[in-house]
């Protein structure tokens, strides 16, 4: 590739362009919506640190450090990095086969192949994933999740979880009589409790009482079971019991051990966290754009996506994407600037260090609460309701890809509706490439040295979907007219396969005394004939620009044939 072609490089944080007219309105703004970020990302990190089969610290580690990194470095204004509800099961199922250290060395390399992609200016890429992918398979994350905190919602005596769908079941049936009715309880009531508290808002109510009721429901579901906990010393299995202590403050950073044998079994889990992290992030930040009317750049938002991953595992942090709620959260509460995701991150950082022996006390039916409020708000629900509406195609796209997450993984769900989809898009193409044969006038069809001309007209796309259309044409038994006239003007594109349909259609009319004319031909599929060198095979008077032009060109050819087709039979004696 000629180096002028390559992609230049261009490294740019939205964070520059916001701190050259930063002001202490901004600041103002910026602070409280980074504190409100902070206190709800808090139980978030927690949950989605033990849903993803590692220690609650490193969901928070990934949200401190990640998190910083995204608002620092990234391409969006508001957008809040930090780990997601999307990663959960992927991050559960390479714990649980690679283990913990291998998973960390998946998100650096997923880290590395982030970065490059963005500095390759390859973010717009992600838009070309269908919604239909995109729907199906993050309601298949949202059901594994649902069903991973089942054992802590009844608190039922497994060690631990496997990934596998059906081995999950079957656990989980082997294990229903161990429920513990107090897990049971907390957990019900934990979830009225998200559901409720935002209820309890009035705004005639005191101050004070206004203040209280503002506070995110997750939060309350963290503080209050606990102490209920607590106070009565119930026998629940809590984060201290399961985990120890949090530390108090970030780890020293360390490189996780890193070999070449081992980053070779890596590469489906690392391209899985990439794409992942890659879709989820660019998604949040166009929903981020439509709510502040901006726009973010890709590119620099992958490259930020990518700096986050690599560095994240150096503090035991798990992968790192943008987070829809607590983006949401940031843009509702006032955040104006990347400073804002700046502030969520030293918030969590205060309260690791402030609060962290607090947190032994939180019960794990608790977290699976909230988890399971999470997965429940991850997906519009409703599209699948509305999938009558949809052609069948987008319809088996959406429930294949949906069915394969759960039941397998993520990697082979995007794989397999990637396929699909493609197939789906060639098979309607191909449905509207259409070939008539045109109706030509009496005294057109027959040329002064008794050959006869016949034409047809080529729509849509002649590729290699849709050449069967041509088959008629190519059929060896059927006799075509002496001149054949291809009306190309509303063909929008050729592809090889379709260049040598062509040139078989010509080879069988020169091997049968005929020829091929090319009428309106636009400028993809005459460039391609122009390379290939198909045109200067035709002749450079068989390439017209009109159907006129080709049944003049025919004329012109018979003309130029007819003295030596129409010899006379004196003439023919004398000789």
């Amino acid at each position: 590739m000629n180096a002028r072609h390559l992609p230049s490089f261009s490294f740019r944080p939205r964070l520059l362009d916001s701190l050259k007219h930063y002001t202490r309105a901004d600041l103002a703004a910026d602070i409280p919506a980074g504190i409100t970020v902070g206190i709800v990302a808090l139980p978030l990190a927690l949950a989605f640190g033990i849903a993803s089969g590692v220690r609650p610290e490193q969901g928070l580690m990934a949200a401190i450090i990640g998190g910083f990194i995204v608002s620092a470095l990234g391409g969006s204004k508001v957008q809040i990095g930090g780990p997601a509800g999307a990663f959960v099961a992927l991050m559960y199922a390479i714990a649980e086969k690679y283990g913990v250290a291998n998973l960390l060395i998946a998100t650096i390399m997923a880290g590395v192949l982030l970065f490059a992609m963005g500095a390759l200016k390859l973010g717009n890429l992600v838009r070309f994933i269908p919604v239909s992918i995109i729907i199906g398979f993050t309601a298949g994350i949202a059901v594994i999740i649902g069903l991973s905190q089942v054992k802590d919602i009844l608190g039922l005596a497994i060690d631990k979880m496997p990934s596998n769908f059906f081995s999950q079941l079957s656990t989980l049936g082997k294990s229903l009589h161990t429920v513990n009715p107090a897990a049971v309880m907390i957990a019900l009531s934990s979830f009225l409790l998200i559901l409720l508290w935002p209820v309890a808002y009035k705004e005639n109510a005191s101050r004070w009482r206004r203040i209280v009721a503002k506070l995110p429901s997750t939060l309350i579901v963290l503080i209050v079971p606990a102490v209920v906990v607590w106070f009565f010393d119930i026998r629940v299995e809590t984060i201290g019991s399961k985990f120890g202590a949090l530390p108090q403050g970030l780890p020293m950073p360390r490189i996780p051990s890193f070999d070449w044998a081992t980053a070779q079994n890596l590469v489906a889990p690392t391209l899985a966290i990439a794409l992942l992290a890659a879709i989820e992030s660019l998604l949040c930040a166009r929903m981020a754009d439509g709510m502040i009317d901006d726009r973010h750049d890709p590119n620099q938002e992958l490259m930020a996506q990518g700096i986050a991953n690599f560095f994240s595992p150096w503090f035991g942090g798990i992968a790192v994407t943008g987070t829809i709620a607590r983006t949401v959260t940031n843009i509702r509460t006032g955040g104006r600037t990347p400073v804002a995701g700046m502030v969520h991150a030293l918030v969590l950082l205060i309260v690791l260090v402030a609060a962290a022996p607090l947190a032994a006390h939180i019960p794990l039916a608790a977290l699976a609460a909230i988890l399971l409020w999470v997965a429940f708000n991850m997906v519009d629900w409703g599209e699948f309701a509305r999938l009558k509406q949809f052609s069948l195609f987008y319809r088996v796209t959406l429930i294949s890809t949906f069915l394969l997450t759960v039941i397998f993984d993520l990697v082979v769900a995007v794989e397999v509706g990637l396929v699909l989809s493609s197939l789906f898009f060639i098979y309607r193409i191909s449905t509207l490439t259409k070939v008539d044969e045109v109706a030509l006038p009496p005294e057109t069809t027959a040329l002064p040295d008794g050959r006869r001309v016949g034409a047809w007209t080529l729509y849509g796309s002649l590729f290699f979907g849709s050449v069967t259309k041509l088959e008629n044409l190519l059929d060896p038994g059927r006799k075509l007219p002496d001149i054949v006239i291809l009306e190309m003007d509303h063909v929008i594109n050729l592809d090889t396969t379709g260049l040598d349909a062509l040139k078989s259609l010509l080879k069988s009319q020169r091997k049968h005394g005929g020829e091929l004319i090319i009428a309106g031909a636009q400028a993809q599929p005459l460039s391609l004939m122009n390379r290939d060198g198909f045109a200067d095979t035709l002749g450079a008077g068989n390439v017209v620009k009109s159907m006129n032009a080709a049944l003049t060109r025919a004329e012109e050819m018979a003309t130029a044939a007819a003295p030596a087709r129409h010899v006379s039979p004196d003439a023919a004696e004398g000789a």
